[in-house]
Protein backbone atom coordinates (compact mmCIF):
# COMPACT_ATOMS: atom_id res chain seq x y z
CA UNK A 1 0.00 0.00 0.00
CA UNK A 2 1.25 3.46 -0.94
CA UNK A 3 0.67 5.62 2.13
CA UNK A 4 1.25 8.75 0.05
CA UNK A 5 -2.04 8.14 -1.79
CA UNK A 6 -4.02 8.34 1.47
CA UNK A 7 -5.64 11.52 2.74
CA UNK A 8 -4.85 11.85 6.44
CA UNK A 9 -6.82 14.53 8.28
CA UNK A 10 -5.41 17.82 9.61
CA UNK A 11 -4.57 15.98 12.82
CA UNK A 12 -2.63 13.36 10.83
CA UNK A 13 -5.23 10.66 11.44
CA UNK A 14 -7.39 8.45 9.26
CA UNK A 15 -10.35 6.36 10.48
CA UNK A 16 -10.08 2.58 10.28
CA UNK A 17 -13.16 0.35 10.22
CA UNK A 18 -12.31 -3.19 11.33
CA UNK A 19 -14.32 -6.00 9.76
CA UNK A 20 -13.91 -9.75 10.23
CA UNK A 21 -14.10 -12.32 7.43
CA UNK A 22 -17.72 -13.06 8.25
CA UNK A 23 -18.61 -9.46 7.44
CA UNK A 24 -19.20 -8.26 11.00
CA UNK A 25 -17.96 -4.75 11.88
CA UNK A 26 -15.79 -5.16 14.97
CA UNK A 27 -14.70 -1.62 15.84
CA UNK A 28 -13.69 1.81 14.57
CA UNK A 29 -10.54 3.66 15.61
CA UNK A 30 -7.93 6.00 14.15
CA UNK A 31 -4.51 5.44 12.63
CA UNK A 32 -1.65 7.75 11.76
CA UNK A 33 1.13 7.01 9.29
CA UNK A 34 3.31 5.37 11.94
CA UNK A 35 0.58 3.06 13.27
CA UNK A 36 -0.49 2.14 9.74
CA UNK A 37 3.08 1.27 8.76
CA UNK A 38 3.47 -0.74 11.96
CA UNK A 39 0.24 -2.60 11.14
CA UNK A 40 1.58 -3.50 7.70
CA UNK A 41 5.00 -4.50 9.05
CA UNK A 42 3.83 -6.54 12.07
CA UNK A 43 0.68 -8.09 10.65
CA UNK A 44 -1.34 -6.98 13.67
CA UNK A 45 -3.62 -3.94 13.68
CA UNK A 46 -2.16 -0.95 15.50
CA UNK A 47 -3.98 2.34 16.09
CA UNK A 48 -3.17 5.78 17.39
CA UNK A 49 -4.82 6.43 20.76
CA UNK A 50 -6.08 10.01 20.82
CA UNK A 51 -6.65 9.89 24.58
CA UNK A 52 -3.16 8.62 25.40
CA UNK A 53 -1.44 10.21 22.43
CA UNK A 54 0.41 6.97 21.82
CA UNK A 55 0.55 3.94 19.55
CA UNK A 56 -1.87 1.23 20.56
CA UNK A 57 -1.69 -2.33 19.22
CA UNK A 58 -5.14 -3.83 19.73
CA UNK A 59 -4.93 -6.68 22.26
CA UNK A 60 -1.51 -5.75 23.62
CA UNK A 61 -2.82 -6.16 27.18
CA UNK A 62 -5.86 -8.44 26.73
CA UNK A 63 -4.33 -10.75 24.11
CA UNK A 64 -7.35 -10.20 21.87
CA UNK A 65 -5.33 -9.07 18.87
CA UNK A 66 -6.52 -8.36 15.34
CA UNK A 67 -4.49 -10.30 12.79
CA UNK A 68 -4.33 -8.31 9.58
CA UNK A 69 -5.74 -9.84 6.40
CA UNK A 70 -6.12 -6.84 4.12
CA UNK A 71 -6.47 -3.05 4.14
CA UNK A 72 -8.59 -1.26 1.55
CA UNK A 73 -8.87 2.53 1.31
CA UNK A 74 -12.19 4.00 0.27
CA UNK A 75 -12.70 5.79 -3.04
CA UNK A 76 -11.43 9.10 -1.64
CA UNK A 77 -8.53 7.61 0.27
CA UNK A 78 -9.66 9.20 3.52
CA UNK A 79 -10.94 6.08 5.32
CA UNK A 80 -9.72 2.50 5.63
CA UNK A 81 -11.55 -0.82 5.69
CA UNK A 82 -9.36 -3.19 7.69
CA UNK A 83 -10.13 -6.88 7.20
CA UNK A 84 -8.78 -8.85 10.16
CA UNK A 85 -9.00 -12.18 11.97
CA UNK A 86 -9.89 -11.41 15.60
CA UNK A 87 -8.09 -13.45 18.22
CA UNK A 88 -10.90 -13.17 20.76
CA UNK A 89 -13.55 -10.56 21.62
CA UNK A 90 -12.86 -7.13 20.18
CA UNK A 91 -14.72 -4.81 22.56
CA UNK A 92 -13.34 -3.93 26.00
CA UNK A 93 -16.72 -5.10 27.38
CA UNK A 94 -15.82 -8.65 26.35
CA UNK A 95 -18.29 -8.72 23.45
CA UNK A 96 -17.40 -9.80 19.92
CA UNK A 97 -17.99 -6.31 18.53
CA UNK A 98 -18.14 -2.77 19.85
CA UNK A 99 -21.47 -2.60 18.01
CA UNK A 100 -23.09 -5.62 19.67
CA UNK A 101 -26.53 -4.61 20.88
CA UNK A 102 -29.13 -6.06 23.16
CA UNK A 103 -29.50 -9.78 22.26
CA UNK A 104 -33.25 -9.40 22.88
CA UNK A 105 -33.53 -6.57 20.37
CA UNK A 106 -35.38 -7.89 17.34
CA UNK A 107 -33.27 -5.74 15.01
CA UNK A 108 -30.17 -7.77 15.92
CA UNK A 109 -31.97 -10.94 14.91
CA UNK A 110 -32.25 -9.90 11.27
CA UNK A 111 -30.64 -11.88 8.42
CA UNK A 112 -27.58 -9.61 7.88
CA UNK A 113 -26.94 -9.35 11.62
CA UNK A 114 -27.03 -13.08 12.31
CA UNK A 115 -24.92 -14.24 9.34
CA UNK A 116 -21.60 -13.25 10.97
CA UNK A 117 -22.28 -15.89 13.62
CA UNK A 118 -21.46 -18.50 10.97
CA UNK A 119 -17.98 -17.02 10.91
CA UNK A 120 -17.67 -17.43 14.66
CA UNK A 121 -18.89 -21.03 14.40
CA UNK A 122 -16.27 -21.70 11.73
CA UNK A 123 -13.58 -20.17 13.93
CA UNK A 124 -14.64 -22.52 16.73
CA UNK A 125 -14.54 -25.52 14.40
CA UNK A 126 -11.08 -24.45 13.21
CA UNK A 127 -9.84 -24.47 16.80
CA UNK A 128 -11.38 -27.93 17.33
CA UNK A 129 -9.65 -29.16 14.18
CA UNK A 130 -6.31 -27.97 15.53
CA UNK A 131 -6.99 -30.04 18.66
CA UNK A 132 -8.21 -33.15 16.81
CA UNK A 133 -8.09 -36.10 19.21
CA UNK A 134 -9.93 -39.43 19.24
CA UNK A 135 -10.39 -38.94 22.99
CA UNK A 136 -11.67 -35.37 22.69
CA UNK A 137 -15.04 -33.74 22.05
CA UNK A 138 -17.41 -34.89 19.33
CA UNK A 139 -15.93 -32.50 16.75
CA UNK A 140 -12.36 -33.27 17.81
CA UNK A 141 -13.03 -37.00 17.42
CA UNK A 142 -14.65 -36.49 14.03
CA UNK A 143 -11.76 -34.37 12.76
CA UNK A 144 -9.34 -37.01 14.04
CA UNK A 145 -11.15 -39.68 12.00
CA UNK A 146 -10.52 -37.74 8.79
CA UNK A 147 -12.27 -36.84 5.58
CA UNK A 148 -13.99 -40.18 4.91
CA UNK A 149 -15.79 -40.21 8.25
CA UNK A 150 -16.78 -36.54 8.01
CA UNK A 151 -18.02 -37.02 4.44
CA UNK A 152 -20.12 -39.98 5.60
CA UNK A 153 -21.74 -37.75 8.24
CA UNK A 154 -22.58 -35.16 5.57
CA UNK A 155 -24.32 -37.85 3.52
CA UNK A 156 -26.21 -39.07 6.60
CA UNK A 157 -27.32 -35.56 7.54
CA UNK A 158 -28.39 -34.78 3.97
CA UNK A 159 -30.62 -37.84 4.09
CA UNK A 160 -32.10 -36.70 7.38
CA UNK A 161 -32.87 -33.29 5.87
CA UNK A 162 -34.73 -34.92 2.97
CA UNK A 163 -36.77 -37.11 5.32
CA UNK A 164 -37.58 -34.18 7.61
CA UNK A 165 -38.65 -32.07 4.63
CA UNK A 166 -41.35 -34.65 3.88
CA UNK A 167 -42.82 -34.35 7.36
CA UNK A 168 -44.89 -31.45 8.64
CA UNK A 169 -42.55 -30.52 11.47
CA UNK A 170 -40.68 -27.25 10.95
CA UNK A 171 -38.56 -27.63 14.08
CA UNK A 172 -37.26 -31.05 13.07
CA UNK A 173 -36.58 -29.87 9.52
CA UNK A 174 -34.60 -26.83 10.67
CA UNK A 175 -32.71 -28.93 13.20
CA UNK A 176 -31.63 -31.41 10.54
CA UNK A 177 -30.67 -28.55 8.18
CA UNK A 178 -28.52 -27.07 10.95
CA UNK A 179 -26.81 -30.45 11.44
CA UNK A 180 -26.11 -30.62 7.71
CA UNK A 181 -24.54 -27.15 7.58
CA UNK A 182 -22.48 -27.93 10.69
CA UNK A 183 -21.02 -31.11 9.21
CA UNK A 184 -20.60 -29.58 5.74
CA UNK A 185 -18.52 -26.81 7.31
CA UNK A 186 -16.40 -29.45 9.03
CA UNK A 187 -15.83 -31.16 5.68
CA UNK A 188 -14.86 -27.86 4.05
CA UNK A 189 -12.34 -27.14 6.80
CA UNK A 190 -10.96 -30.67 6.58
CA UNK A 191 -10.26 -30.06 2.89
CA UNK A 192 -8.62 -26.69 3.56
CA UNK A 193 -11.64 -24.63 2.45
CA UNK A 194 -14.26 -22.43 4.09
CA UNK A 195 -17.88 -21.34 3.83
CA UNK A 196 -16.48 -18.07 2.45
CA UNK A 197 -14.95 -19.97 -0.47
CA UNK A 198 -18.40 -21.37 -1.26
CA UNK A 199 -19.92 -17.89 -1.10
CA UNK A 200 -17.26 -16.61 -3.49
CA UNK A 201 -18.19 -19.35 -5.98
CA UNK A 202 -21.85 -18.32 -5.74
CA UNK A 203 -20.89 -14.68 -6.28
CA UNK A 204 -18.79 -15.55 -9.31
CA UNK A 205 -21.52 -17.70 -10.85
CA UNK A 206 -24.06 -14.94 -10.35
CA UNK A 207 -21.78 -12.41 -12.01
CA UNK A 208 -21.13 -14.74 -14.96
CA UNK A 209 -24.81 -15.41 -15.51
CA UNK A 210 -26.06 -11.86 -15.12
CA UNK A 211 -23.11 -10.09 -16.71
CA UNK A 212 -22.95 -7.78 -13.71
CA UNK A 213 -21.13 -7.55 -10.40
CA UNK A 214 -21.44 -10.40 -7.91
Amino acid sequence: MDLDTLRFGPDGLIPGIVQDRAGAIRMVAFLNRESLQLTLDSGYVTFWSRSRQALWTKGESSGNRLKLVQIRPDCDGDALLILADPEGPTCHRGTESCFDGDPNDQVTQSWPATLPWLGRLEALLTSRKAQADLAGSYTQKLFAQGVDRIAKKVVEEAGEVILAAKNDNREDFLGEAADLIFHLDMLLLERGASLLDVVEVLHRRHAERTGGPA
